[in-house]
Protein backbone atom coordinates (compact mmCIF):
# COMPACT_ATOMS: atom_id res chain seq x y z
CA UNK A 1 0.00 0.00 0.00
CA UNK A 2 1.43 3.16 -1.02
CA UNK A 3 1.31 5.80 2.39
CA UNK A 4 3.15 9.27 1.83
CA UNK A 5 4.08 12.15 4.87
CA UNK A 6 3.56 15.24 3.89
CA UNK A 7 6.74 16.68 5.88
CA UNK A 8 6.99 20.52 4.58
CA UNK A 9 4.88 22.23 1.60
CA UNK A 10 6.03 25.75 0.47
CA UNK A 11 4.32 27.21 -2.15
CA UNK A 12 5.39 30.56 -2.29
CA UNK A 13 8.10 32.50 -2.41
CA UNK A 14 8.80 36.49 -1.60
CA UNK A 15 11.07 38.09 -3.80
CA UNK A 16 12.62 40.81 -1.83
CA UNK A 17 12.74 44.42 -3.36
CA UNK A 18 16.69 44.02 -3.92
CA UNK A 19 16.82 40.33 -5.73
CA UNK A 20 18.35 39.91 -8.99
CA UNK A 21 16.12 37.46 -9.98
CA UNK A 22 15.32 36.59 -13.30
CA UNK A 23 11.91 34.85 -13.17
CA UNK A 24 11.44 34.40 -16.99
CA UNK A 25 14.34 31.93 -16.63
CA UNK A 26 14.20 28.44 -15.63
CA UNK A 27 16.12 28.09 -12.18
CA UNK A 28 19.20 26.11 -12.68
CA UNK A 29 20.84 23.68 -9.67
CA UNK A 30 24.40 24.60 -9.37
CA UNK A 31 27.08 22.38 -9.05
CA UNK A 32 29.17 24.20 -6.91
CA UNK A 33 26.80 24.48 -3.96
CA UNK A 34 24.99 21.03 -4.18
CA UNK A 35 25.76 17.94 -2.44
CA UNK A 36 24.09 14.64 -0.44
CA UNK A 37 26.08 13.80 2.03
CA UNK A 38 26.05 12.15 5.62
CA UNK A 39 26.32 14.37 8.76
CA UNK A 40 26.72 11.69 11.62
CA UNK A 41 23.79 9.32 11.57
CA UNK A 42 21.92 12.37 9.37
CA UNK A 43 21.78 12.79 5.77
CA UNK A 44 22.00 16.46 4.54
CA UNK A 45 21.12 18.16 1.50
CA UNK A 46 22.16 20.99 -0.10
CA UNK A 47 20.85 22.93 -3.58
CA UNK A 48 21.91 26.03 -4.92
CA UNK A 49 19.63 27.32 -7.36
CA UNK A 50 20.46 30.41 -9.46
CA UNK A 51 16.62 31.83 -8.20
CA UNK A 52 14.61 31.20 -5.61
CA UNK A 53 11.19 28.75 -6.36
CA UNK A 54 8.61 27.52 -4.81
CA UNK A 55 8.97 23.91 -3.82
CA UNK A 56 7.45 21.26 -1.44
CA UNK A 57 8.62 18.30 -0.26
CA UNK A 58 7.17 15.12 0.93
CA UNK A 59 7.77 10.95 2.05
CA UNK A 60 6.58 8.14 0.70
CA UNK A 61 6.86 4.66 1.98
CA UNK A 62 6.55 1.42 -0.47
CA UNK A 63 9.50 1.90 -0.89
CA UNK A 64 10.66 5.22 1.08
CA UNK A 65 11.74 7.74 -0.61
CA UNK A 66 11.99 11.63 -0.02
CA UNK A 67 10.24 13.43 -2.63
CA UNK A 68 11.80 17.14 -3.84
CA UNK A 69 9.07 19.38 -6.49
CA UNK A 70 10.25 22.32 -7.37
CA UNK A 71 8.31 24.68 -9.95
CA UNK A 72 10.92 24.75 -11.69
CA UNK A 73 14.14 23.90 -12.05
CA UNK A 74 16.73 22.11 -14.55
CA UNK A 75 18.76 19.71 -13.07
CA UNK A 76 21.63 19.49 -15.90
CA UNK A 77 24.40 20.90 -13.70
CA UNK A 78 24.31 18.09 -10.99
CA UNK A 79 27.85 16.11 -11.56
CA UNK A 80 28.30 11.99 -10.87
CA UNK A 81 30.17 12.89 -7.38
CA UNK A 82 26.87 14.84 -6.22
CA UNK A 83 25.60 11.83 -4.25
CA UNK A 84 28.30 10.59 -1.61
CA UNK A 85 25.87 9.58 1.22
CA UNK A 86 25.59 5.95 2.66
CA UNK A 87 21.94 6.67 3.49
CA UNK A 88 20.32 7.47 0.20
CA UNK A 89 20.17 4.06 -1.90
CA UNK A 90 19.97 6.41 -5.28
CA UNK A 91 18.66 9.62 -6.78
CA UNK A 92 16.71 9.89 -9.30
CA UNK A 93 15.69 13.57 -11.09
CA UNK A 94 13.74 14.78 -13.95
CA UNK A 95 9.95 16.12 -14.47
CA UNK A 96 7.21 15.50 -12.13
CA UNK A 97 3.65 17.16 -12.43
CA UNK A 98 2.88 19.44 -15.18
CA UNK A 99 4.78 22.85 -14.13
CA UNK A 100 7.34 20.41 -11.65
CA UNK A 101 10.79 19.24 -11.47
CA UNK A 102 11.49 16.64 -9.17
CA UNK A 103 14.27 15.13 -7.86
CA UNK A 104 13.23 11.65 -5.55
CA UNK A 105 15.73 10.25 -2.95
CA UNK A 106 15.11 6.28 -2.16
CA UNK A 107 16.55 5.88 1.43
CA UNK A 108 18.29 2.87 2.53
CA UNK A 109 16.60 3.13 6.24
CA UNK A 110 13.76 5.38 7.49
CA UNK A 111 14.63 8.81 7.81
CA UNK A 112 12.22 11.56 8.63
CA UNK A 113 12.66 15.43 8.05
CA UNK A 114 14.38 17.30 10.61
CA UNK A 115 14.75 20.12 8.77
CA UNK A 116 13.94 22.11 5.80
CA UNK A 117 14.04 25.50 4.42
CA UNK A 118 15.06 27.74 1.53
CA UNK A 119 17.47 31.02 2.07
CA UNK A 120 17.33 33.88 -0.90
CA UNK A 121 20.47 36.47 -1.39
CA UNK A 122 19.25 39.62 -0.85
CA UNK A 123 21.43 41.16 -3.66
CA UNK A 124 21.18 38.59 -6.61
CA UNK A 125 18.34 36.50 -5.66
CA UNK A 126 19.61 32.70 -5.89
CA UNK A 127 18.66 30.70 -3.23
CA UNK A 128 19.94 27.60 -1.13
CA UNK A 129 17.73 24.82 0.07
CA UNK A 130 19.13 22.31 2.64
CA UNK A 131 17.19 19.41 3.82
CA UNK A 132 18.04 17.36 6.99
CA UNK A 133 16.98 14.05 7.23
CA UNK A 134 17.47 12.10 10.92
CA UNK A 135 17.06 8.01 11.18
CA UNK A 136 13.85 7.06 12.76
CA UNK A 137 12.41 3.70 13.74
CA UNK A 138 10.47 1.75 10.55
CA UNK A 139 6.86 2.31 12.96
CA UNK A 140 7.28 5.65 13.32
CA UNK A 141 8.01 6.32 10.01
CA UNK A 142 4.97 3.87 9.07
CA UNK A 143 2.58 6.27 11.65
CA UNK A 144 3.53 8.86 9.93
CA UNK A 145 1.40 8.39 6.82
CA UNK A 146 -0.64 10.85 5.17
CA UNK A 147 -2.51 12.04 2.13
CA UNK A 148 -0.66 13.61 -0.35
CA UNK A 149 -0.43 17.46 -0.84
CA UNK A 150 -3.05 18.37 -3.23
CA UNK A 151 -2.70 18.20 -6.90
CA UNK A 152 0.80 16.17 -6.71
CA UNK A 153 0.51 13.11 -9.20
CA UNK A 154 2.23 10.11 -8.17
CA UNK A 155 1.86 7.22 -11.00
CA UNK A 156 -0.81 5.20 -11.05
CA UNK A 157 -1.86 2.27 -8.84
CA UNK A 158 -1.76 -0.91 -11.09
CA UNK A 159 -4.70 -1.61 -13.21
CA UNK A 160 -6.36 -4.99 -13.27
CA UNK A 161 -7.25 -6.66 -16.77
CA UNK A 162 -11.23 -6.77 -15.66
CA UNK A 163 -10.85 -3.65 -13.33
CA UNK A 164 -10.54 -1.08 -16.92
CA UNK A 165 -13.72 0.11 -18.45
CA UNK A 166 -13.96 -0.58 -21.78
CA UNK A 167 -13.21 2.00 -24.83
CA UNK A 168 -16.24 3.12 -26.56
CA UNK A 169 -14.42 5.45 -29.02
CA UNK A 170 -12.90 2.86 -31.14
CA UNK A 171 -9.75 4.05 -31.25
CA UNK A 172 -6.65 1.48 -30.56
CA UNK A 173 -4.31 2.77 -27.77
CA UNK A 174 -0.76 3.06 -28.08
CA UNK A 175 1.66 2.96 -25.46
CA UNK A 176 4.82 4.08 -26.76
CA UNK A 177 7.63 3.83 -24.62
CA UNK A 178 10.93 5.81 -25.16
CA UNK A 179 13.59 4.07 -23.95
CA UNK A 180 16.19 5.27 -21.27
CA UNK A 181 15.72 8.51 -19.78
CA UNK A 182 17.26 10.63 -16.70
CA UNK A 183 19.89 8.89 -14.75
CA UNK A 184 19.74 6.50 -17.43
CA UNK A 185 20.82 7.59 -20.78
CA UNK A 186 21.31 4.37 -22.48
CA UNK A 187 23.81 4.22 -25.13
CA UNK A 188 25.77 7.18 -26.13
CA UNK A 189 28.00 7.76 -29.61
CA UNK A 190 29.11 11.17 -31.27
CA UNK A 191 27.10 13.40 -28.42
CA UNK A 192 23.67 11.54 -29.06
CA UNK A 193 22.09 9.74 -26.26
CA UNK A 194 19.55 6.91 -26.81
CA UNK A 195 17.31 8.36 -24.70
CA UNK A 196 16.85 11.81 -26.21
CA UNK A 197 16.82 10.10 -29.59
CA UNK A 198 13.74 7.83 -28.89
CA UNK A 199 12.07 10.49 -27.06
CA UNK A 200 11.67 12.87 -30.08
CA UNK A 201 11.28 9.67 -32.11
CA UNK A 202 8.12 8.53 -29.83
CA UNK A 203 6.93 12.51 -29.91
CA UNK A 204 7.01 12.53 -33.82
CA UNK A 205 5.48 9.02 -34.09
CA UNK A 206 2.39 9.86 -31.27
CA UNK A 207 1.55 12.42 -34.01
CA UNK A 208 1.73 10.02 -37.13
CA UNK A 209 -0.11 8.15 -35.16
CA UNK A 210 -2.85 10.59 -34.23
CA UNK A 211 -2.97 12.30 -37.51
CA UNK A 212 -4.32 8.64 -38.67
CA UNK A 213 -7.73 9.13 -37.05
CA UNK A 214 -7.53 5.53 -35.69
CA UNK A 215 -5.46 5.45 -32.59
CA UNK A 216 -5.11 7.27 -29.39
CA UNK A 217 -1.38 7.46 -27.70
CA UNK A 218 0.18 7.46 -24.61
CA UNK A 219 3.82 7.91 -23.62
CA UNK A 220 5.81 6.53 -20.95
CA UNK A 221 7.97 9.67 -20.49
CA UNK A 222 7.58 12.98 -22.25
CA UNK A 223 10.70 14.39 -21.07
CA UNK A 224 14.57 13.46 -19.95
CA UNK A 225 12.88 11.77 -16.58
CA UNK A 226 13.86 8.09 -15.43
CA UNK A 227 10.97 5.86 -15.32
CA UNK A 228 11.80 2.54 -14.00
CA UNK A 229 10.54 -0.35 -16.31
CA UNK A 230 7.58 -1.91 -14.01
CA UNK A 231 6.13 1.37 -13.85
CA UNK A 232 6.29 1.72 -17.77
CA UNK A 233 4.35 -1.28 -17.69
CA UNK A 234 1.60 0.13 -14.86
CA UNK A 235 1.10 3.20 -17.21
CA UNK A 236 0.05 1.64 -19.74
CA UNK A 237 -1.88 -0.78 -18.14
CA UNK A 238 -3.48 2.35 -16.38
CA UNK A 239 -4.27 4.20 -20.05
CA UNK A 240 -5.98 1.14 -20.80
CA UNK A 241 -3.24 0.43 -23.44
CA UNK A 242 -3.79 -1.99 -26.60
CA UNK A 243 -0.80 -2.56 -27.41
CA UNK A 244 2.52 -1.72 -26.08
CA UNK A 245 5.84 -0.57 -27.98
CA UNK A 246 9.21 -0.02 -26.41
CA UNK A 247 11.63 1.60 -29.09
CA UNK A 248 15.22 1.82 -28.76
CA UNK A 249 18.75 2.51 -30.43
CA UNK A 250 21.19 0.89 -28.52
CA UNK A 251 24.82 0.61 -29.41
CA UNK A 252 26.92 -2.96 -29.30
CA UNK A 253 30.16 -2.95 -27.54
CA UNK A 254 31.23 -5.65 -29.55
CA UNK A 255 30.61 -6.87 -32.97
CA UNK A 256 28.50 -5.57 -35.45
CA UNK A 257 24.75 -4.63 -36.03
CA UNK A 258 22.79 -2.45 -38.35
CA UNK A 259 18.78 -2.14 -39.24
CA UNK A 260 15.80 -2.30 -37.05
CA UNK A 261 15.11 -5.54 -34.75
CA UNK A 262 11.50 -6.50 -33.01
CA UNK A 263 11.71 -8.35 -30.23
CA UNK A 264 9.10 -10.33 -28.49
CA UNK A 265 9.57 -11.04 -24.51
CA UNK A 266 11.55 -14.97 -24.30
CA UNK A 267 12.86 -16.58 -20.89
CA UNK A 268 15.93 -17.89 -23.60
CA UNK A 269 17.42 -14.86 -25.45
CA UNK A 270 17.79 -15.77 -29.44
CA UNK A 271 21.45 -15.20 -29.23
CA UNK A 272 23.95 -13.32 -27.22
CA UNK A 273 23.75 -10.38 -28.18
CA UNK A 274 19.84 -10.31 -27.10
CA UNK A 275 20.98 -11.34 -23.82
CA UNK A 276 23.14 -8.62 -23.21
CA UNK A 277 21.22 -5.99 -24.43
CA UNK A 278 17.83 -7.16 -22.00
CA UNK A 279 20.69 -7.37 -19.05
CA UNK A 280 22.04 -3.32 -19.81
CA UNK A 281 18.16 -2.63 -19.44
CA UNK A 282 17.37 -4.28 -16.51
CA UNK A 283 20.79 -3.11 -14.79
CA UNK A 284 19.50 0.59 -15.73
CA UNK A 285 16.61 0.02 -13.52
CA UNK A 286 18.80 -1.70 -10.37
CA UNK A 287 21.61 1.61 -10.63
CA UNK A 288 18.39 3.36 -9.91
CA UNK A 289 17.44 1.41 -7.23
CA UNK A 290 14.33 -0.27 -8.35
CA UNK A 291 14.02 -3.74 -7.01
CA UNK A 292 13.23 -6.10 -10.08
CA UNK A 293 12.62 -8.76 -8.14
CA UNK A 294 9.10 -10.87 -8.34
CA UNK A 295 6.57 -10.80 -5.67
CA UNK A 296 4.01 -13.11 -7.29
CA UNK A 297 3.17 -15.78 -5.17
CA UNK A 298 2.23 -19.26 -6.93
CA UNK A 299 -1.29 -18.44 -7.83
CA UNK A 300 -0.54 -15.18 -9.20
CA UNK A 301 1.99 -16.90 -11.52
CA UNK A 302 -0.10 -19.17 -12.77
CA UNK A 303 -3.42 -17.01 -13.30
CA UNK A 304 -0.12 -14.74 -15.17
CA UNK A 305 0.79 -17.71 -17.62
CA UNK A 306 -2.53 -18.35 -18.04
CA UNK A 307 -3.01 -14.89 -19.52
CA UNK A 308 0.00 -14.59 -21.39
CA UNK A 309 -1.01 -17.66 -23.31
CA UNK A 310 -3.50 -16.06 -25.03
CA UNK A 311 -1.08 -12.70 -25.17
CA UNK A 312 2.10 -13.91 -26.49
CA UNK A 313 0.50 -15.01 -29.78
CA UNK A 314 -1.01 -11.89 -30.30
CA UNK A 315 2.44 -10.48 -29.11
CA UNK A 316 4.03 -12.78 -31.74
CA UNK A 317 2.21 -11.45 -34.49
CA UNK A 318 2.55 -7.60 -33.87
CA UNK A 319 5.73 -8.09 -34.23
CA UNK A 320 5.73 -10.06 -37.46
CA UNK A 321 3.63 -7.56 -38.73
CA UNK A 322 6.47 -4.77 -37.66
CA UNK A 323 8.73 -6.39 -39.37
CA UNK A 324 6.65 -6.75 -42.67
CA UNK A 325 5.88 -2.81 -42.13
CA UNK A 326 9.67 -2.02 -42.33
CA UNK A 327 10.41 -4.46 -45.26
CA UNK A 328 8.02 -3.05 -47.24
CA UNK A 329 9.08 0.56 -46.57
CA UNK A 330 12.74 -0.39 -48.02
CA UNK A 331 14.03 0.56 -44.58
CA UNK A 332 17.09 -1.19 -43.38
CA UNK A 333 16.38 -4.37 -41.36
CA UNK A 334 18.98 -6.32 -39.03
CA UNK A 335 19.63 -10.06 -40.93
CA UNK A 336 17.96 -11.65 -37.98
CA UNK A 337 15.22 -9.15 -37.65
CA UNK A 338 12.64 -11.20 -35.27
CA UNK A 339 14.46 -11.84 -32.13
CA UNK A 340 13.74 -12.73 -28.11
CA UNK A 341 14.74 -11.51 -25.15
CA UNK A 342 13.91 -11.64 -21.63
CA UNK A 343 13.41 -7.90 -21.54
CA UNK A 344 11.54 -7.21 -18.76
CA UNK A 345 9.66 -3.98 -20.10
CA UNK A 346 7.75 -6.77 -22.04
CA UNK A 347 5.89 -8.92 -19.01
CA UNK A 348 2.39 -7.36 -19.08
CA UNK A 349 0.80 -10.47 -18.97
CA UNK A 350 -2.14 -8.49 -20.29
CA UNK A 351 -0.71 -6.54 -23.26
CA UNK A 352 0.62 -7.32 -26.36
CA UNK A 353 4.06 -6.05 -26.46
CA UNK A 354 7.24 -5.12 -28.81
CA UNK A 355 10.09 -4.06 -28.51
CA UNK A 356 12.05 -1.98 -31.48
CA UNK A 357 15.43 -1.67 -31.73
CA UNK A 358 14.81 1.40 -34.63
CA UNK A 359 18.24 0.89 -35.31
CA UNK A 360 22.34 0.67 -33.71
CA UNK A 361 23.74 3.98 -32.47
CA UNK A 362 27.24 2.05 -32.97
CA UNK A 363 26.39 1.86 -36.69
CA UNK A 364 27.33 4.94 -38.50
CA UNK A 365 24.68 4.66 -41.15
CA UNK A 366 21.54 3.87 -38.66
CA UNK A 367 23.10 6.58 -36.71
CA UNK A 368 23.15 8.63 -39.87
CA UNK A 369 19.51 7.77 -40.54
CA UNK A 370 18.38 7.99 -36.80
CA UNK A 371 19.09 12.19 -37.10
CA UNK A 372 17.54 12.72 -40.51
CA UNK A 373 13.60 13.67 -40.23
CA UNK A 374 12.84 12.72 -43.87
CA UNK A 375 13.86 8.68 -42.87
CA UNK A 376 12.69 8.78 -39.26
CA UNK A 377 9.59 9.87 -41.26
CA UNK A 378 9.34 6.72 -43.45
CA UNK A 379 10.01 4.32 -40.25
CA UNK A 380 7.25 6.03 -38.59
CA UNK A 381 4.55 5.71 -41.55
CA UNK A 382 5.55 1.97 -41.82
CA UNK A 383 5.01 1.59 -37.78
CA UNK A 384 1.78 3.20 -38.55
CA UNK A 385 0.95 0.94 -40.93
CA UNK A 386 2.13 -2.14 -39.28
CA UNK A 387 -0.08 -1.27 -36.62
CA UNK A 388 -3.51 -1.16 -39.13
CA UNK A 389 -2.80 -4.38 -40.48
CA UNK A 390 -2.24 -5.81 -37.06
CA UNK A 391 -5.16 -4.59 -35.55
CA UNK A 392 -7.21 -5.53 -38.46
CA UNK A 393 -5.86 -9.12 -38.41
CA UNK A 394 -6.47 -9.38 -34.34
CA UNK A 395 -9.73 -8.15 -34.15
CA UNK A 396 -10.38 -10.97 -37.25
CA UNK A 397 -8.50 -13.53 -34.64
CA UNK A 398 -10.74 -12.38 -31.98
CA UNK A 399 -14.14 -12.55 -33.62
CA UNK A 400 -12.96 -16.22 -34.52
CA UNK A 401 -12.48 -17.29 -30.81
CA UNK A 402 -15.96 -15.86 -29.83
CA UNK A 403 -17.46 -18.24 -32.28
Amino acid sequence: MLRAVLVFLMLSVTTLPGAAQDLRALARVLADGSRLADDGRDVVLDLALTQAVPYRVFVLEDPRRVVLDFREVNWSELDAGFDRSDGIESVATGRGDAGWSRMVLRLARPMAVAEAGMRTDETDGSAQVRLRLEPVEAAAFADRAAHLPAGVRLPPVPVGQGDAAPREDGLIMVALDPGHGGVDPGALRDGQSEADLMLSFAMELREVLLRSGRFDVMLTREGDWFVSLPERITLARAARADVFLSLHADALAAGQARGATVYTLSDTASNAASEALAEAHDRADLLAGVDLAGNDDAVADVLLDLARLETAPRASALADALVAGIERSGLPLHPNPRMEAGFSVLKAADIPSALVEVGFLSDARDRENLLDPDWRAVMQAAIRDALLDWAEADEVRATMVRQ
